[in-house]
């Protein structure tokens, strides 16, 4: 049986500063009513006459359609526009989703269980003590006022934020937490991200841009122009007599060190940013047994590859020795995992990470903010010198200044003409 005779109207259209976020505009004597079933359905008053569903995981026109059903049995009018009405009947589906495995359905599942979370902490129910990067995303403890088993770790942001474990006491869940990620816990929550911004004002009645033109905008990470890897082996050899080139196939030319303790192995038709172009390796004598080697692809900013080759060809006399102490110092955000350590630069364009229980690549420094994704990477064995590590961690802390030392320190003389190669602050979409 119907709540309310049908002299309500509830138009519902796109909202035309934030899509797919909808609008509701209602009319007529029983508008309250309306109101009430559209704030279940997630939607929140504006103003007198108009209410907004802005959700965090896009789903805004599937919960739009459902409310106007229901609305529709309570008998009220409701009228879709037709654009908003063609995003209700378009099936989309998410790019590069982290699950794949997952169902549209399930999908829908996961990111309302977000969007639940999302609710639960923007209006005081669940509150969080702490948070930490570790490495690939953001992860948070925190408690709800209510509840059995109310201590709860998050993972994840946005549409994939998830409830990963609860624990019983609040003391047990911080102790665990802080034991998972050690020096990359944060007090209180992670600061809100761009969604989660332009979700507040909407519902707060703001336009979105104001956010949009305050808020730091995304960097792409530093990645080497087509031919630029060309053009500075060719000066190495042009320059540096210290170097002997090797051309055994068309496609492959190898640099050899006098020393004939280090081979540098360039393949020209590495085109794609994850392609191999680079395999570096140094032994312990002329016939003697690898130490270490590295791969480095096609992307890499060249100044990395020059800060490589120096120190291999005239080690400087004095380095930090250890990574760590130069990402520190550049104000790179630690993160800590069970299984690695990762440094990221405050515009979050590269990161270094150290996998202590692996051989091959023990250590990778990349650009961009998923490995699995990278615009380019370094890695690097076991027996990589940590004198090479820290080098390497400067001049990537070069190529993306923190804001608080806004001059980077210069590259260094290049050794024995060495060809020079100063940080470029370019970018390359991926």
């Amino acid at each position: 049986m119907p709540y309310a005779p049908a002299d309500a109207h509830i138009r519902f259209a796109l909202h035309p500063d934030h899509q797919p976020a909808v609008i509701a505009t209602t009319t007529g004597p029983t508008a309250d009513a309306a109101h009430s079933h559209l704030h279940d359905h997630g939607f929140r008053s504006t103003d007198p006459t108009t209410m907004v569903l802005a959700r965090i995981d896009h789903e805004e026109p599937h919960y739009t359609a459902q409310a106007a059903e229901q609305l529709r049995r309570y008998g009220f009018t409701t009228e879709i526009d037709p654009a908003l009405q063609e995003e209700i009947d378009t099936e989309w589906t998410w790019a590069n989703y982290s699950m794949p495995w997952c169902s549209r359905t399930e999908i829908r599942q996961v990111g309302a269980a977000a969007q639940r979370i999302h609710n639960d902490i923007a209006e005081g129910r669940l509150t969080i003590h702490l948070h930490a990067d570790d490495g690939h995303t953001t992860v948070a403890v925190g408690s709800y006022a209510t509840g059995v088993r109310r201590h709860v770790h998050l993972h994840g942001k946005n549409h994939l934020r998830q409830v990963s474990t609860s624990y019983d006491t609040e003391a047990e869940a911080v102790a665990e937490f802080r034991r998972l990620y050690s020096v990359a816990v944060r007090p209180g929550p992670a600061p809100l991200t761009d969604l989660e911004q332009v979700i507040r004002r909407l519902l707060a009645g703001k336009p979105p841009t104001t956010v949009e033109e305050t808020s730091t905008p995304a960097t792409e990470p530093p990645v080497a122009e087509p031919g630029e890897h060309e053009k500075f082996l060719a000066a190495l050899f042009d320059q540096d007599r210290q170097w002997e080139k090797y051309r055994p196939f068309d496609e492959t030319t190898i640099a050899s060190h006098e020393s004939l303790t280090v081979r540098a192995e360039f393949d020209h038709e590495a085109r794609h940013h994850s392609d191999a172009a680079w395999t570096i390796a140094e032994y312990d004598g002329p016939v003697g047994e690898r130490l270490w080697y590295a791969t480095v692809t096609a992307g890499t900013p060249v100044p990395l590859i020059h800060t490589m080759l120096q120190y291999l060809d005239a080690p400087p006399l004095t380095t930090a020795d250890h990574p760590d102490d130069v990402l520190h110092d550049a104000v790179w955000h630690p993160a800590s995992h069970p299984a690695r350590t990762t440094w990221t630069a405050p515009d979050r364009t590269i990161t270094f990470e150290s996998t202590p229980h692996a051989t091959a690549d023990r250590w990778t420094l990349y650009g961009g903010d998923n490995l699995d994704h990278a615009a380019w990477a370094i890695r690097l064995s076991t027996g990589v010198p940590h004198a090479l590590l820290a080098e390497l961690a400067q001049t990537a802390a070069d190529l993306s200044p923190s804001p608080t030392r806004q001059t980077p320190r210069p590259l260094p003389a290049p050794a024995r003409g060495l060809p020079a190669a100063v940080p470029a602050q370019r970018s390359r979409g991926r």
